[in-house]
């Protein structure tokens, strides 16, 4: 993955913590702790920048779910 350009991550700032990001391949990384005491790190998927917290980021396509599963659970309306 290129490294982004540096007008755009003078701009970019961590959601959770206000902090800037700094590039390591293709994670974006704040230069502030967050809640847990560590610097928060956010992909980079196809050159997409993804800034959402690690635990509101989408599974990767295919592993989630069977689509089908969920629709017939939700009919059922069990959970």
């Amino acid at each position: 993955m290129p490294n982004l350009a540096p007008d755009l991550l003078s701009v970019l700032r961590c959601p959770v913590t206000g902090s800037t990001l700094t590039q390591q391949d293709d994670v974006l990384i704040s230069s502030a702790n967050g809640p847990q005491g560590q610097p928060l790190r956010y992909a980079i998927d196809e050159g997409i920048i993804v800034l959402l917290p690690s635990g509101l980021q989408p599974e990767p396509a295919g592993s989630g779910p069977d689509p089908t599963t969920a629709e017939s659970t939700t009919e059922t309306g069990q959970a």
